[in-house]
């Protein structure tokens, strides 16, 4: 049965499961037309839609997230029926375990989505350190030369902690970092540094990340904000997914009534190959909740971000 769960109850591959992009295919992730200056459904203009859209679904719990479900329910506005509190983001999932079919051979697989992964990712060095050693000799090198004798042991690490986030999971940084607290103003961190891997090219692109979120009454311990960049910077990405997932991230672990995150990166596949743009940068944001719908929120966000 289709449900919500708190992240509490879920297990780490579903967690994992849920954050993953492939759940996230188009940009336009919450409903429209609420008015999120309080979470009360009482008499308030312009909430009545938010209070019957809660009160037709099952309680937050066990929402249901229908098979099929158009992206604007995946992470759902969520009204609290009593007090006067903001509406809450909460990231649904379909209860299900992910299909393995196809991989059911495979010696390695590091996306988290799927169970089976490698006793240690250590156990895969020599095969990547021959895979190196190939590489060398492709390029016209002899790869016992002195200087070139331990390259493909030294490659092979240095690649295991380039894409370390594949061995992380949401639920392990956190680590119980979720606090009660009567706080309901915005929470921002910004220019954390972000290392990362260009997919397409497996050179570097670097930057720095900005995040915002509106609590409902949960903070997340500030360390875990960067801990959640390391998670997905620190694998094989593209930019604009990268954002995309850190901001759900958040959305799962507190459940606010928004999230805002906006990277600003270089990318190395520009600066050393192509089109050689060394001062060029990439600027991608996500926006979800109180920050996509309310112009003056998103302002409030983007004016302490871009304050020195």
């Amino acid at each position: 049965m289709s449900f919500t769960r708190q992240l509490s109850e879920m297990s780490a591959s579903e967690l994992n499961d849920a954050i993953d992009d492939t759940n996230f295919p188009q940009a336009h992730i919450l409903s429209r037309g609420r008015n999120n200056s309080v979470c009360s459904t009482s008499s308030t203009s312009g909430t009545s839609s938010l209070a019957d859209r809660a009160q037709a679904s099952q309680p937050e719990e066990t929402i249901a997230a229908h098979p099929g479900t158009p992206l604007e329910d995946i992470v759902a506005p969520v009204a609290t029926l009593a007090g006067n509190q903001r509406p809450r983001l909460i990231l649904k999932t379909n209860g299900s375990t992910p299909d393995s079919d196809g991989h059911e051979k495979c010696t390695f697989h590091h996306d988290l989505e799927l169970d089976h992964k490698p006793p240690t990712r250590e156990a895969l060095l020599p095969d990547m350190a021959r895979s190196y050693r190939l590489l060398l000799g492709g390029l016209g090198e002899n790869p016992d030369r002195q200087g070139l004798i331990k390259t493909p042991e030294r490659a092979a690490k240095a690649m295991l902690y380039f894409t370390k986030g594949y061995d992380q999971s949401l639920e392990d940084v956190l680590n119980g970092a979720v606090f009660d607290e009567d706080h309901d103003e915005m929470v921002v961190v910004k220019d954390i540094e972000m290392f990362s891997m260009c997919e397409h090219h497996l050179v570097p692109f670097y930057g720095k990340v900005s995040i915002g979120y509106l609590p409902c009454n949960k903070i997340l311990g500030l360390s875990k904000l960067a801990r959640i960049v390391e998670i997905f910077s620190r694998r094989l990405q593209v930019q604009e997914r990268l954002t995309k997932q850190i901001a759900v991230a958040v959305t799962q672990a507190v459940q606010p009534a928004g999230v805002a995150v906006v990277v600003e990166g270089v990318h190395m596949c520009m600066v050393m190959r192509g089109v050689q743009k060394i001062n060029s940068k990439t600027v991608t944001s996500t926006m979800l909740g109180v920050f996509r719908d309310d112009p003056k929120t998103r302002e409030e966000f983007l004016n302490l971000v871009n304050s020195k």
